[in-house]
């Protein structure tokens, strides 16, 4: 009952949300965000399984609770109903459509009142399938996600950190290709039962996203990590050896420090010590983030520090630091997880609902550094100032001459516009940094940076706005396999 009751609490707080006429941030932001409001004690991930289906259905769920009656005689205890509306609907959802079509509680007075109702419930349940020409609800709810934002690929790479020491990265692949027999030779082409070893990412691989990659034992046991491939480019890019130090700045969840770790140590390891330095701000994040390193098997070789990378990491304290990762706090227009709330805002306004139409939505994390009043313009303006705030301090560092700065923003506000800032500012010009030839970032990746963004400001050297642009690199949500990102490589002598 206690999961019932908690859920019922974010399913509140979600109903509210929405009666203000639109919603912002992602699902999952949004339940996290309530989860700590009301110090839920369930498990956030599976508050948020349950409430990210049960808000698509709820339209259906209403209508099916209706003309059943179950909402017309709910006992009473001194005047009041004794049982709650969402906690009644939770409750269907999970009878009608879960998995295990079971009410997952013991023995209760309202697991008893809706189960003398399941009989009611599934008739109506098959009168509005029939209504509305369903084969399946399955296929209702699939043609949603679909509309939305669910990832073509299911990306996942080797952690050679975990792999055995007798047979290595070769023992993983052996043991991917039982599962996976068949190998396509493009993503494009991946199907269930499939695999693509990708060409630009080393021990990167692609699978159909209705293959069960979190229940197999070797995502169980650290020995291959989940991560879209944009989000591979940063660890890749930057390349560090077994004699760096670097620093991530914005570190949290961990998939881009635990690949930088893979490259530090290159595999197992029993001589590991501090040669990566994670920051995070949120000491909520920060817990997620030391679990992802302890997964990852690099907790030896990962210093998580909880607290403001630009208040607390001085360049005196970590002046034999030589790179760095910055992937600050962005827009989010790029990333996955967010269209299903857009929908339903357009859908409110009346508005048509384009498939393609990039979230404008900013994160939870963001909400209130900046105001729900501001247009996406003022957003991004702010955005960009943060970002090149937090890049300019770790360009500040003696020793460092390597730093990869990315966003999973697809605006040109938050990725070449503060490369541009960055280049043209006189503390950064005096310390020798620059954008990196194309030959170091993943030359044979197509899409580059937009090289009319930067003929803005170099009007007259148009072979350098070009040789700039190919120092990054970018890629389209959906249409390069996964999501929005952005990434550049700036290097220096010393």
């Amino acid at each position: 009952m206690n999961f019932y009751r908690d859920a019922t609490w974010v399913l509140e707080f979600l109903e509210k949300e929405d009666a203000k006429g639109k919603i912002s941030g992602s699902m999952q932001s949004i339940v996290l965000k309530s989860c700590k409001i009301y110090k839920v004690q369930s498990n956030p991930k599976h508050i948020y399984a349950v409430m990210a289906s049960c808000w698509k259905y709820k339209p259906y769920l209403e209508t099916i609770m209706k003309k059943s009656g179950i909402l017309n005689n709910i006992p009473k205890k001194n005047g009041k109903p004794r049982f709650e509306r969402l906690t009644i609907l939770l409750l269907c959802h999970d009878l009608l459509f879960s998995k295990s079509k079971r009410i997952q509680m013991g023995k209760h007075p309202l697991k008893e009142y809706v189960l003398k109702y399941k009989t009611s419930l599934r008739s109506e349940m098959v009168k509005l399938q029939v209504k509305m020409k369903l084969k399946s609800w399955g296929d209702l709810i699939s043609s949603q996600d679909d509309a939305n934002d669910i990832t073509p690929v299911r990306w996942f790479r080797i952690n050679p950190i975990r792999t055995p020491l007798s047979k290595g990265v070769e023992g993983i692949l052996e043991e991917l290709e039982k599962k996976f027999p068949t190998r396509v030779d493009h993503w494009s082409k991946i199907e269930q039962g499939t695999i693509y070893h990708d060409e630009f990412i080393p021990n990167l691989f692609g699978v159909h996203t209705k293959d069960k990659i979190t229940s197999h034992e070797l995502y169980k046991q650290g020995k291959i990590i989940i991560q879209d491939r944009a989000s591979c480019f940063p660890a890749h890019v930057l390349n560090p050896g077994k004699d760096d130090i670097v620093i991530d700045s914005c570190a949290a969840p961990g998939n881009k420090t635990t690949h930088t770790a893979a490259y530090i140590l290159g595999g197992p390891s029993k001589d590991q010590k501090i040669q990566i330095h994670a920051f995070e701000k949120d000491p909520e994040r920060a817990k997620v983030l030391q679990k992802m390193v302890r997964t990852a098997g690099c907790a030896r070789t990962i210093e998580v520090n909880v607290g403001d990378f630009t208040k607390i990491a001085t360049p005196e304290k970590f002046k034999n630091v030589t790179g760095f990762i910055v992937d600050p706090s962005c827009s989010g227009s790029g990333i996955f997880g967010r269209k299903f709330i857009d929908t339903l805002n357009k859908k409110k306004e009346g508005e048509d609902v384009d498939e393609d139409d990039e979230s404008e939505s900013i994160p939870v994390e963001q909400d209130e550094e900046f105001s729900k009043k501001d247009d996406l313009k003022t957003r991004l303006s702010k955005l960009a100032s943060f970002q090149f705030q937090v890049v300019k301090h770790a360009m500040t560092f003696p020793k460092a001459r390597k730093l990869v700065y990315s966003t999973c923003s697809i605006h040109a506000e938050e990725n070449e516009r503060v490369v541009i800032d960055l280049l043209l500012d006189e503390t950064i010009k005096k310390a020798g940094w620059r954008v990196a030839n194309r030959e170091k970032v993943i030359p044979t990746w197509p899409r580059r940076g937009w090289v009319d963004e930067f003929k803005e400001v170099f009007r007259d050297d148009e072979e350098k706005c070009k040789e700039i642009a190919g120092g990054c690199i970018r890629a389209l949500p959906k249409e390069d396999g996964g999501i929005g990102f952005f990434a550049v490589c700036f290097e220096r002598d010393i």
